[in-house]
């Protein structure tokens, strides 16, 4: 009997083979379709991206903030496609939080802790906002 896991696509053991976002390790439907909603199709368009911009420019279009994970995720994905290999997204969130502050200041420059107004969603990345 199938199950519904071996209808999965599998997971790339190298950028190279990641043809779909869900191929990326840590990428699931809803993770891939953030990616989607930035304007990211292919796992190679995520080499050399910023994954606190991602995050930020997601929380930006979908008005609210995301949960931090969110942003582990991307940042595994950024990884793993800059060749540093598969690691599970839980080993970013020392890092992330280690930074995280600088998205808090960009959040807090606004006016707003847990959301985003709708007259910030824009296709520009803000300047000087991380460092």
């Amino acid at each position: 009997m199938k199950t519904r896991r071996d209808n999965a696509l599998s997971k790339a053991q190298t950028p190279k083979q990641a043809i779909a976002l869900e191929q990326v390790p840590n990428i699931g439907k809803r993770i891939a379709g953030d990616f989607r909603l930035l304007g990211i199709r292919t796992p190679a368009a995520l080499k050399g991206n910023d994954p606190y911009r991602l995050y930020a420019a997601l929380c930006r279009k979908t008005h609210s903030r995301q949960d931090p994970c969110v942003l582990d995720t991307f940042m595994a994905a950024v990884s793993f496609m800059n060749g540093k290999g598969a690691k599970p997204w839980w080993e970013f969130t020392e890092q992330r939080k280690k930074n995280f502050h600088k998205l808090d200041k960009y959040f807090e420059r606004r006016g707003k802790r847990n959301a985003i107004e709708s007259s910030d969603v824009q296709d520009s990345q803000p300047a000087g906002w991380i460092a």
